[in-house]
């Protein structure tokens, strides 16, 4: 008597090329607004509330990404000052941005980006190239990827 397999059938795998071809690229925005270290604190608080951002990067004059600012250190900004009941006025972007930013690839695949999301419960990830700042991937901008995915691929 032969040895009986009791595996059912095997499902037809999906074709992972297609689904590892959704790169963080194709989804990252290009448009982004930034800050310059210089800038106030002020005007960073009048931009995030005019453009509805929660933060986005700062980049000196060579676009090279040099700090990330947002709403919660604008926010410990104004508690501080009030706190030390001190002028606003002169904070500039580059006392109150956080210096060492993560980033991501640009050709990383979309569930790997969502994963690295998912573990270190960042909001955005700047994508720089050769040094220069070309974009920003952010959860919203996973999640228009996946709804674009399940149209293609999960039935």
């Amino acid at each position: 008597m032969g040895i009986k397999s009791f595996q059912g059938a095997r499902k037809q795998q999906q074709n992972t090329t297609e689904v590892n071809a959704f790169k963080v690229s194709d989804f990252m925005s290009r448009d982004l607004i930034t800050f310059k270290p210089e800038q106030s604190v002020d005007e960073v608080i009048e931009s995030l509330i005019k453009n509805k951002i929660s933060g986005g990067p700062v980049v000196n004059s060579k676009n090279e990404l040099v700090g990330i600012i947002s709403e919660g250190d604008c926010l410990k900004d104004i508690s501080e000052s009030r706190y030390h009941n001190l002028p606003m006025e002169q904070h500039t972007v580059e006392t109150r941005m956080v210096k060492n930013v993560e980033t991501i690839d640009g050709n990383m695949n979309v569930f790997d980006a969502a994963n690295k999301f998912l573990q270190s419960r960042i909001r955005r990830f700047p994508i720089v190239e050769n040094g220069k700042l070309v974009g920003q991937i952010s959860q919203k901008d996973i999640l228009k990827a996946a709804l674009q995915l399940k149209g293609q691929n999960w039935k």
